[in-house]
């Protein structure tokens, strides 16, 4: 019986809220016969919900600093801190002179330049490479010549780039060992079962 009554109310909540909005249908118009302001909505949001994520870094390298060269990029560029040869088929670690501070439940993944990989046969070997929140020294950027010359790296040249992402780190984690995993709809299908 208590439910019954629950449920009578909340219909008549519903009936009165839709009085109230009448025949418009326009949500903007919905907010202000609620009281709330578009813009002052969007500020809050801005501000407060979407706010910037900071991300301190040090350079210790002669290069410009790191910067997005769009707003919509998901990535800035690494540049190599020193002149260095990556002779063919060869691998090297190439210094940036970076140091970050990434904020807990982030890391930053580094990953090849599609014009540095096309163009020049170079990309980073352990792709995406991961700087965990919890590393503060220099990032380091393993870079694999797969071209058949040898390739010169000029300091300052763009080898990489690195994207901040969230990640759960093992603090959220527990690792429990089972002795069998639960069924789901793909199971032990892998390499190449949803077709070519």
């Amino acid at each position: 019986m208590e439910n019954y009554e629950e449920l009578k109310n909340n219909l008549k909540k519903i009936e009165d809220l839709q009085k109230f909005l009448g025949e418009d249908k326009n949500p903007e118009n919905f907010l202000n016969n609620l009281g709330l302001d578009m813009e002052e909505l969007e500020k809050y949001y801005t501000e407060n919900v979407y706010s910037k994520i900071l991300l301190e870094y040090v350079n210790d390298s002669e290069n410009s600093e790191p910067e997005y060269a769009y707003q919509s990029d998901s990535g800035f560029d690494l540049r190599s801190s020193e002149e260095v040869w990556i002779f063919a088929g060869d691998r090297k670690l190439v210094p940036t002179g970076l140091r970050f501070d990434i904020p807990e439940g982030y890391e930053i993944q580094v990953r090849s330049k599609s014009g540095l990989a096309l163009n020049k046969g170079l990309m980073v070997l352990n792709s995406p490479g991961t700087v965990d929140s919890g590393y503060q020294g220099e990032v380091k950027v393993i870079l694999f010549n797969t071209s058949k010359e040898n390739i010169k790296i000029e300091k300052g040249q763009k080898i990489a780039q690195a994207v901040l992402a969230p990640v759960v780190s093992g603090k959220w984690i527990d690792l429990v060992k089972v002795e069998e995993i639960k069924e789901k709809d793909r199971n032990n299908n892998g390499f190449g079962s949803t077709g070519i």
